[in-house]
């Protein structure tokens, strides 16, 4: 990864953790590997991301519905996903150091820089790898890893449910949650009568026991995932349409929300790296300051789940077409997004130093969110503590408030500097109530990406900002 890269990733870290977006986890008893906590605007920002989600996939459309399922299922249930079975990674320990890494990632880390580590090389690992990336090619013992055998690993975490802890009170935190929607699929379709195609969408929690988490939020042992699982007549061509359908929906709501076109990419998965139920994935990869890497799928799991749990519950899962007179298990196609991985894209794509042509200084820091996604909407400034100024601000931050416009107020320091905070934390207007504000009933609006100001009537306030798609 070149220079720059490293720098934007460790500017952008210290801006989340700064203002408030990301900190890390357990940080005064030294922290807790790859676990980070959402301040006040990280959780704002994360709790908008998932708002306009649910909004756009489950509130406006007729053919899916939500659902929240529980984090702890009936181990079983992982029994007839195959993950106790399969769900693992073979990894490698260094008999130096005894840390271990996934088999799969050394090799593709010794692949991307066509290198060992040797004293050649040194600068340019230095230069061009993460911390990560060295980590796994350098021993910290020095010279290289000497790596044993490969052994699997499997990736859940192992809980134990009542007061025993042994074999017959063994359960699992889910590593995905797409198993809670599959085995809710009768109750689904008996309680509220929907008709295939159709789908069930969940935001939730998932953990995976990664031995190699790494890249701040990017891969992280707890994370939440946002998808559907959308439910097909059982062929391949309907899955096909579907599958596109769904790929074209998922880009389009990045780029909706701000992320540039060009920072994305599709890619199919080769026949190697399908999953055991997929008759064809593709991801939405982003271009991170660490390299392109996955923020979305789409995968095509054809009947595989259903099937499974039919078999392994006893329960029969098909499905009564009423229009055809038939019962069939129904394919499944299934668009799936990392929330913590879209935030981050989000943060990254809005991050944006000034070259001093737009009327900011240079290297000043401006975070171009989506005013839907900006943790805060308004901010409102008083211009002076005196004159009445600072009891009509909070007047009309009442006022918003009440609107459901989320505001902020701040009194301190110069406009221009009020100003620039707001910038750095992405939101999109401030307004200014001045020594005219009493007398003419209109305060300045001033907006983030274009420094452009205007005078509104304090009564057509929430109009205005309505207007503004806020």
């Amino acid at each position: 990864m070149a220079e720059n890269s490293n720098n934007k990733t460790e500017k952008i870290i210290s801006l989340c953790k700064r203002r408030g977006f990301v900190y890390p986890a357990s940080e005064i008893y030294g922290g807790f590997a790859n676990a980070f906590d959402y301040g006040p605007l990280g959780s704002q920002l994360k709790l908008n991301l998932k708002n306009e989600w649910w909004k756009r996939f489950v509130v406006e459309r007729d053919d899916i519905v939500g659902m929240d399922s529980a984090i702890i299922q009936n181990p079983k249930v992982w029994e007839a996903s195959g993950h106790i079975g399969s769900f693992t990674d073979p990894l490698v320990e260094c008999k130096k150091c005894h840390k271990r890494f996934r088999e799969d990632h050394v090799q593709e880390i010794k692949a991307k820089f066509n290198t060992d580590a040797n004293a050649e090389t040194g600068s340019r690992i230095k230069s061009g790898m993460t911390d990560g990336e060295k980590e796994m090619l350098v021993c910290a013992s020095g010279g290289e890893h000497d790596f044993a055998e490969a052994k699997n690993f499997n990736l859940m975490f192992k809980t134990f449910i009542g007061v025993t802890e042994d074999s017959t009170s063994t359960a699992y935190l889910r590593p995905e949650t797409a198993q809670g929607m599959f085995i809710n699929f009768l109750n689904v379709t008996q309680s509220s009568r929907v008709k295939i195609p159709f789908g069930i969408g969940q935001i939730g929690k998932a953990f995976r026991n990664e031995i190699t988490p790494g890249n701040f939020t990017f891969r992280t042992r707890e994370f939440e995932q946002a998808e559907i699982e959308y439910f097909v007549e059982p062929s391949l061509d309907e899955s096909k349409k579907w599958f596109t359908y769904w790929l074209a929906r998922w880009k389009e709501f990045f780029t909706d929300f701000g992320i540039r076109d060009e920072n994305l990419t599709i890619r199919a998965h080769d026949k190697s790296e399908l999953s055991h139920y997929s008759a064809g994935t593709s991801d939405i990869e982003y271009d991170f300051p660490f390299g392109m890497s996955e923020l979305a799928g789409v995968a095509q799991r054809t009947k595989f789940d259903l099937e499974q749990h039919s078999k392994h519950s006893g329960i029969d899962q098909k499905y009564f077409d009423e229009v055809n007179g038939k019962k069939y298990i129904p394919y499944v196609v299934e668009p799936t997004m990392g929330v913590d991985r879209a935030m981050l894209a989000f943060l990254v794509d809005a991050y944006d130093e000034s070259d001093g042509k737009d009327g900011r200084e240079i290297g000043e820091v401006t975070l171009r969110l989506h005013p839907k996604l900006a943790p805060i909407k308004v901010a409102v400034f008083p211009l002076m503590k005196k004159e009445g100024m600072p009891e009509l601000a909070h007047d009309i931050i009442a006022d918003l408030r009440q609107a459901g416009i989320a505001t902020f107020y701040d009194e301190s320091g110069s406009i221009g500097r009020r100003y620039r905070r707001q910038d750095e934390i992405g939101t999109p207007f401030c307004l200014t109530v001045d020594f005219d504000s009493a007398k003419d009933k209109s305060v300045t609006v001033r907006d983030r990406d274009t420094m452009k100001q205007e005078r509104i009537k304090i009564a057509e306030l929430k109009k205005y900002f309505v207007e503004k798609n806020i």
